[in-house]
């Protein structure tokens, strides 16, 4: 039994090294992403339970996502090999001073093929939450059965169901946005979403308008304005915290983490917000979609040297 499993498209990656416009770069870090991955990977450095349900191309890029996932502690054996397609790849740069540019190369990639089948009953009625996202929803019809038939595993094991929107719009429009939201909204315990998303896909509902069927909680994410926490009748607001941006990629994921981390414990929403927008603000201050990412110990030094001017 594992305490999460996120499912759906893990990704390599490649970024342009220092700092350099992705069409100047000749040298390039290699990681893993992917919202799934790096919620995964977030969650194991704290010291949580997490298995991948997916799949991967057999190729070299799916090798090393598989080997920075279990290098961090997790769970690969539901991370399936497909022989006939590849691992989705994301070229990437994180230049001062200019939106980042990114070049995905996913079409026709592992996990568009996957379907229903690879939610494996075993894996996801042992979990106690469940954390999918909007992405795999919207590579494929047989993706977004695949989506669903692990929600609906979920929920019927107890599990609580964590859904994160996280809109691409290269994937599709607006109104195939809101279709998705809509979709997952009444059915996952926890729906993060940001501002800027609703505003993307010209969704008119607020936060609060989603807190229906088994929803119970909303998480707005505001990028630089921090985030607000919806649940019944109470509303949570937090500020962003200021630290020097390095690659803004990531920071979403790194909430999702804090969050899921602090619902695991059984924190208070004021502190699970709070753990949350520290986690994030630790990834934009570091390179890549994970290098920020910290271990529960340096979460607790941080967190104890707030406010001070020497942790001590």
């Amino acid at each position: 039994m594992c305490e999460v499993v996120t499912a759906g498209e893990p990704m390599a990656l490649m970024l342009a090294e220092g700092q350099r416009p992705l069409r100047d770069a000749d040298r390039f870090i290699r990681s893993v992403a992917g919202s799934e991955s790096n919620v995964a990977i977030g969650l194991a450095r704290l010291g949580h339970s997490v298995a991948f349900a997916g799949r991967i191309g057999a190729d070299a890029a799916g090798e090393w996502v598989r080997h920075a996932l279990r290098a961090d502690g997790v769970d690969t054996r539901w991370l399936r090999d497909d022989p006939g397609r590849p691992t989705g790849l994301i070229l990437r740069d994180y230049p001062a001073g200019r939106p980042v540019s990114v070049s995905y190369y996913r079409t026709n990639s592992a996990p568009s093929a996957l379907a229903a089948g690879d939610a494996d009953p075993d894996l996801i009625a042992g979990c106690r939450v469940l954390f999918v996202t909007g992405i795999t929803a919207m590579l494929s019809s047989s993706a977004a059965g695949f989506v669903d038939r692990a929600v609906d595993l979920a929920r019927d094991a107890g599990a609580h169901v964590v859904f994160d929107l996280n809109v691409r719009l290269r994937l599709g429009d607006g109104p195939a946005w809101r279709t998705v939201l809509h979709r997952y909204a009444g059915r996952a315990n926890t729906l993060l979403i940001g501002q800027d998303e609703l505003d993307a896909i010209g969704e008119p509902a607020g936060p609060r308008d989603f807190l229906t069927g088994r929803t119970g909680t909303v998480l707005l994410k505001r990028g630089a304005a921090g985030a607000s926490v919806f649940t019944g009748d109470v509303t949570l607001e937090s500020a962003a915290r200021t630290v020097p941006v390095v690659d803004p990629v990531g920071a979403g994921d790194a909430f999702a983490t804090g969050w899921i981390s602090g619902l695991l414990r059984a924190l208070s929403p004021a502190d699970a917000l709070r753990e949350a927008i520290l986690i994030a603000s630790l990834a934009v201050a570091a390179a890549t979609d994970t290098g920020g990412l910290p271990t529960a110990a340096e979460r607790d030094r941080l967190l104890r040297a707030e406010g001070a001017d020497v942790d001590r």
